[in-house]
């Protein structure tokens, strides 16, 4: 019965609730569980966790952090441990993540000003214990990241606090900071950019001016640009470590690539070296404040070569992809860094015309309660409330007292604005002065004026308040990556021989694992080989250990891609009764393991003659002929001098119909393809045969290139492709031995000015054509026969007529290491190289090309900040 009547109680429309065992085993699909929870999961590791805000630039977790200190802050560091502690009121995860993230920005070295071990970006090297070590807010984001009155709040998790929603950040910090997350179905890698630049890209965005930006990395090194893409996906950079050579026996790296640490660094250096792709002696790693990394090389090792291996073969360089993603309108979005520059700088804007705006309101506010006391005290309004007895005729009383004055006040009298006079203490009203309040209310006037000035002209304000913070804190925060355009290197040349190529011509094998058999060459393990085969049919394949070529092997070496220097001596039978061919042929890029054929490719064809040249030499051949009824030439010579270089597939010109009995070389031949022609880029600093850059010359191979550089130090150098040239080069040119060449530079020892005449003696080694005291300078160096410098004075001499040396006629021509005569003891303002009087061929092809001369300005009180102006 009682059953029948609980039945009957229940609302209509109500659903019964399992009771009792049944309950237990209620099915519900996985994938509906799936689908909710997994995508509740991967929004808030999107929103939550890894991926920054486009208004301040930062994740919840740096924010948090950044809330906790401004919090604490009193101007005193606090323990880390202590921070963390007050952080997990905002976060609700473990005190690692919390402890990872603020080393992270300490480590910035923008937001967290950092004290004790905080860890070496340089080594790797982690912090100490939270309990070690102390941080506080810097200066710089105390002025800039924070105001609570422009703050957005919300309540935090447990719901006991408030934490704000995005930070009032005034500053592009996002791009100046960087970020790396790894979130549920994407990522988000935007790289470090430099302050000073940012400052000045926002300045001129402000001003309508186009901006590039590009990253900059706190380890320095180097990095290639050209393919940055705005840093959205697709996007790549090249970073390198910074390599210079101390001499042919050793190398040093001052500066790692981004994202590697010196340990990582010297393990793929050592990885490399054990497999035989690079050779070196030994590594010492002298890094303490700033990385010094020692290579020594093995005996006969090249260092422009182990140069190129380094980048190529270790994480000297190494490819990052940047991928600019950011949460805006609470959801991701991928946008370029420019996109994100001016977002930051319209939201500065926007900022600072709120913070105005509070100002304004504030001061108004305190101006209409300064007049309102001044009228309440100066009127003796307060007189009027004595007879009162209730409260309200109070109100009343002083409300008709300062109705004849409410219209010299900005807004109405309110309720609150009476009730705050009657709180002014007897002891204030018989001490008020009047003249002390008529300044106070000037200078709320005064301000007033400045901030609606501001106001009305927000932009330059914007771009005032930019420069401030750039004369403030950007001191030392100049670029330290160095942009430069990457030449790309092949593994394949740079790579240190690490194998030993056998072949078995017999059984058709080639490969590093035949020892038993004859030795090819030394080569390395991620080389391409030629084979040629008798039939005329060739290929190239990669070095293994044992791989099948093919019977009857002709020819088989390490295959150089598009050397177009190797040239190929052939005489061929085009097939089984054909007559014979020669031809000459380079064979350049190739489709690996596809056979193709030297010969016409008739059956029976059969290569009869063969020669690989590795300078394009061409020989003389005898041609013997079959004895047979009236032949009457049985041999013949023939030069492959008389044949052009052709096509991998031309046919080539007859040699003879009549049948052979043999062939043999008669005599070595010379190089046919002349002196090659040789350019420097300057782009990349690098040499090439491709027609970029400055044209040197035709080189043979006794041949030498003069490099001059502005520092005062010329060297020698051979024109090998592999050579890495200085950044600061003044000359490069083809030596030219006999030539003599004019100098003028500041002896920082005598201070004073000298000129030398001297001709440059061969030398690999560096050397030094001026004082060699850290502070001399190169002012002017010119190969002109006849020079001639017109010197103008300064200082007390400045009345002192123009002085014209004739060099060739001040000094005679003498060592490199002759120090020189004085070329005034006068005070010097100006040097500039005038048109000479006798002029010899090169200096007419110099005027004719339309090249100016140097002019040489500084200023004498400070030779450091003397300018070469072309």
């Amino acid at each position: 019965m009682d059953e029948m009547e609980l039945e009957t109680d229940k609302p209509e429309g109500s659903e019964e609730i399992p009771q009792g065992p049944a309950a237990l085993h209620s099915v519900t699909a996985l994938s509906g569980m799936y689908q909710d929870w997994f995508l509740d999961y991967a929004s808030y590791v999107i929103l939550e966790r890894a991926v920054p805000n486009l208004h301040d630039g930062l994740k919840p977790v740096q924010r948090r952090i950044l809330h906790s200190m401004k919090r604490m802050d009193d101007g005193r560091y606090n323990k880390v441990a202590n921070i963390i502690g007050h952080t997990m009121q905002f976060h609700p995860h473990g005190d690692a993540s919390i402890g990872d993230a603020l080393v992270q920005l300490g480590q910035k070295d923008l937001l967290v000003d950092a004290q004790g071990n905080w860890g070496n970006l340089l080594t790797g090297d982690g912090a100490a214990a939270p309990r070690y070590i102390e941080a506080r807010l810097s200066k710089f984001a105390l002025d800039v990241v924070f105001n609570p009155k422009t703050t957005e709040w919300k309540l935090s998790y447990d719901g006991r606090n408030k934490e704000p929603v995005t930070l009032p950040v005034k500053f592009p910090l996002l791009l100046a900071i960087g970020v790396e997350g790894i979130a549920v179905g994407l990522a988000s890698k935007i790289l470090p950019h430099n302050f000073i630049e940012l400052i000045d890209a926002t300045i001129d965005y402000l001003q309508g001016k186009d901006f590039v930006i590009y990253p900059d990395f706190p380890t320095g090194g180097m990095i290639d640009v050209s393919k940055y893409n705005d840093g959205q996906r697709g996007g790549v950079i090249k970073v390198r470590a910074k390599i210079d050579k101390v001499d042919k026996k050793a190398l040093i790296i001052n500066e790692i690539p981004f994202g590697k640490t010196t340990t990582s660094l010297i393990e793929s250096i050592i990885k490399a070296n054990e497999k035989g792709k690079i050779k070196i002696r030994r590594i010492d790693d002298n890094t303490s404040a700033n990385v010094e990394i020692v290579i020594h090389l093995m005996p006969g090792v090249s260092p422009d070569k182990t140069i190129d291996a380094l980048y190529a073969l270790t994480d000297c360089e190494y490819s990052i992809s940047p991928n600019t993603c950011v949460i805006t309108g609470n959801k991701p979005s991928f946008m370029g860094v420019n996109a994100i520059l001016k977002h930051s700088a319209d939201r500065t804007v926007e900022l600072l015309k709120t913070e105005l705006e509070i100002r304004k309101g504030e001061l108004q506010e305190d101006w209409h309660m300064s007049s309102l006391e001044k009228i309440f005290i100066e009127e003796r309004i307060y007189r009027d409330i004595e007879e009162c007895e209730t409260w309200e005729a109070v109100i009343a009383a002083i409300d008709k007292g300062l109705k004849p004055f409410k219209k010299r006040l900005l807004r109405d009298v309110t309720r609150e604005d009476i009730i705050q006079l009657t709180e002014i203490k007897i002891k204030r009203i018989s001490k008020y002065d009047s003249k002390k309040a008529d300044e106070h209310i000037k200078g709320i006037e005064f301000e007033l004026e400045e901030v609606k000035n501001h106001l009305s002209n927000i932009i330059p304000f914007t771009i005032n308040y930019l420069k401030q913070i750039k004369k403030k804190y950007g001191k030392g925060r100049e670029r330290k990556t160095e942009i430069r355009s990457f030449d790309t290197i092949q593994a394949t040349k740079v790579v240190a021989n690490n194998a030993r190529l056998y072949i078995n011509y017999k059984e058709g094998f080639i490969g590093t694992g035949l020892k038993k058999d004859e030795f090819v060459c030394d080569c390395s393990d991620i080389d391409d080989i030629i084979v040629i085969r008798k039939d005329g049919v060739y290929l190239i394949t990669k070095v293994a250990e044992k791989v099948f070529v093919g019977n009857d092997i002709l020819y088989a070496q390490v295959f150089l891609k598009n050397d177009e220097r190797t040239i190929y001596n052939v005489v061929y039978q085009d097939g089984k009764d054909g007559p014979l061919l020669a031809k000459r042929c380079a064979i350049t890029g190739l489709t690996r393991d596809k056979e193709y054929n030297l010969t016409r490719g008739k059956a029976g064809s059969k290569i009869v003659y063969f020669s690989a040249n590795p300078n394009g030499e061409a020989e003389i051949i005898k041609v013997h002929h079959k004895p047979k009824p009236r032949l009457k030439k049985l041999a013949f010579e023939f030069d492959f001098g008389q044949l052009n270089i052709k096509g991998k597939s031309s046919m080539g010109n007859i040699l003879t119909k009549n049948a052979v009995q043999k062939i043999t070389l008669k005599e070595k031949g010379l190089s046919t393809l002349g002196d090659r022609k040789i350019w420097f880029d300057d782009a990349v600093f690098r040499l090439n045969v491709d027609a970029r850059g400055l044209f040197l010359g035709e080189f043979s191979a006794d041949d030498r290139i003069l490099v001059i550089t502005k520092n005062g130090f010329f060297r020698h150098t051979g024109f090998d492709l592999s050579n890495h040239f200085e950044d600061n080069i003044l000359v490069i040119e083809k030596f030219r031995s006999g030539k003599v060449y004019s100098a003028v530079y500041w002896d920082a020892e005598q201070k004073f000015y000298y000129v030398k005449r001297f001709m440059i003696e061969e030398s690999e080694k560096p050397q030094c054509f001026i004082n060699e005291h850290p502070e001399s300078k190169l002012i002017s160096i010119t190969e002109v026969e006849y020079p001639r410098f017109e010197i103008s004075f300064g200082g007390k001499h400045k009345n002192r007529e123009n002085e014209i040396i004739e060099v060739a006629e001040f000094i005679g021509v003498k060592s490199y290491k002759a120090k020189g005569k004085r070329l005034s003891s006068y005070m010097v303002e100006n040097i500039q190289e005038i048109e000479p009087v006798l002029k010899n061929e090169a200096a007419k092809v110099n005027e004719d090309s339309g090249e100016e001369k140097p002019q040489i300005s500084f200023n004498h009180e400070d030779p450091a900040q003397m300018k070469l102006e072309l």
